[in-house]
Order: C-alpha cells, then sequence, then structure tokens
C-alpha cells in the first residue's frame, strides 16, 4: 500500500493540486496532511476518487469549525485534531504537525509507532530513531527552497519512503 505524506500546504492551492495529482499518478490510497491547511478553500483541493485524506491541525490553521466542515464534505475525510494514531497494512503511524521537537523525539522513541509524521519546520526530512521513521514531507509554499518542496510516499510492503518533487508541476 502506497500512503501519501504532505504537510504545510498554507493556502497554496496550486501546490496541493500538484501534490495530489503527483500521488494519483504514483498509485496512493491513503493521504496523511500533517496540518497548516491555513484556510478551509483549500481542502477541496485534496480531494481525489478514490483517496482517503486523514489529517490533523496545525498551528497556523484557523476557522477550525470551517475546516471540520470542509472535511466532512469529502470523499473520505477526516480531520483529527492536533493528534492521530492510524494504522495502514500493519504498519502504526502517529501523525502530528510537530511545533515541539522534543514531541516527536518522545513519538519515536517510544517503539509504538513505525512512522511519527510530522511537519511545522518546512524541511524535508527522514531518520530513523530505533524501529521508527520519522518523516516530515516538506512545505509548499513559495518562500520554501525548491528542494524542501516535496511531498513523500511511505510503501507499507517494504518499508521504504520516496519524496517526490512538485515544483515542476506548479
Amino acid at each position: 500500500m502506497y500512503v501519501g505524506i504532505i504537510s504545510d500546504t498554507h493556502d497554496n492551492v496550486p501546490a496541493a493540486d500538484a501534490a495530489m495529482d503527483a500521488f494519483v499518478e504514483r498509485g496512493v490510497e491513503t493521504v496523511i496532511h500533517c496540518g497548516d491547511f491555513v484556510a478551509p478553500p483549500l481542502i477541496p483541493h485534496l480531494d481525489r476518487a478514490g483517496i482517503e485524506v486523514h489529517a490533523v491541525r496545525g498551528n497556523n490553521d484557523g476557522e477550525r469549525e470551517g475546516l471540520v466542515d470542509a472535511f466532512e464534505n469529502l470523499d473520505g475525510g477526516t480531520l483529527h485534531g492536533r493528534f492521530a494514531e492510524l494504522s495502514f497494512d500493519g504498519r502504526a503511524f502517529a501523525v502530528l504537525h510537530g511545533e515541539q521537537r522534543p514531541v516527536i523525539d518522545a513519538l519515536a522513541s517510544s517503539e509504538e509507532y513505525d512512522y511519527v509524521c510530522h511537519g511545522h519546520w518546512h524541511v524535508r526530512e527522514e531518520r530513523t530513531v530505533g524501529e521508527t521513521t520519522v518523516i516530515n514531507p516538506g512545505a509548499q509554499f513559495p518562500t520554501v527552497p525548491d528542494e524542501h518542496r516535496t511531498v513523500a510516499v511511505v510503501d507499507t510492503e517494504d518499508d521504504t519512503v520516496e519524496f517526490l518533487d512538485v515544483t515542476e508541476s506548479i
């Protein structure tokens, strides 16, 4: 199973569209958004046929009721609040926005999760803590350097992580 990970779209509709198109092309079945959509008008751009979207709120996400309503209108969308524990294909995912690095490190060190997914820092990252893979997929707005304007895809069969550059599609 392929799980797409995106974060920090910050109302950048063309980037969200490009990321979702890349996920469709790659065969992603589920997308995790690690927060900082900013406002509800971005959410419909995450909607693609056959792809579930799971998300957590970030520090810049306002209009909470509007975000909840927008996710309820997605075909297979769930806004989980500030933290989510998800399971796909037998793999455990912890999802948060990640404002505090010690929290990310504690989740990774707990050995409860196969993956800890977060955003906030606007820098793509893949690192291993024990048996846990920590992933920051990058960020999706123009002030972020191109090498960090990426999304990630986790292959749960072979436990690999691939970063996709979406800047060329924008």
